[in-house]
């Protein structure tokens, strides 16, 4: 097959009706456009989004965003982030001292970023399985509230 060979295939490319080209055309007079009314003269029509009256969508979605009332935030701590707190026993208490966490009310997770070779007593409110694994691998033990 050559360049000059290609062709749209039969059906997929269809002529555009021209209107308002008099009336031997079948489309004359009124161009499709009916007798009267908004549409039917020149710059008539509706805005874009308008709906008739209705309040439209775009003022009816919230336009800031949305936050879940009963969301849970964590306060995310990395392995090597924990080997650098040089602590025996992580949990909420050392964590206020150490200024990392605010209140008990905080929750606190253990993600596996990192390595840690110290023995830590761990107990925090969610922990991932490969930070699990490798506090016990180094000895450590861990609790999850």
């Amino acid at each position: 097959m050559k360049l000059h060979e290609l062709q749209y295939t039969p059906g997929s490319k269809k002529e555009v009706t021209r209107i308002g080209r008099g009336m031997a055309s079948g489309k004359g007079k009124t161009a499709t456009r009916g007798h009267k009314g908004q549409n039917s003269r020149s710059g008539g029509g509706v805005r874009p989004g308008f709906e008739g009256g209705q309040t439209p969508l775009f003022r009816r979605l919230p336009k800031i965003g949305f936050t879940s009332l009963n969301r849970k935030e964590f306060i995310i701590l990395n392995l090597d982030q924990i080997e650098k707190l040089n602590l025996k026993e992580i949990n909420h208490k050392t964590l206020i001292e150490k200024k990392v966490i605010k209140s008990e009310k905080c929750l606190v997770k253990i993600l596996g970023n990192g390595a840690i070779s110290k023995i830590v007593k761990v107990k925090v409110n969610k922990i991932s399985k490969n930070a699990q694994e490798a506090i016990e691998n180094a000895g450590g033990v861990v609790e999850v509230i």
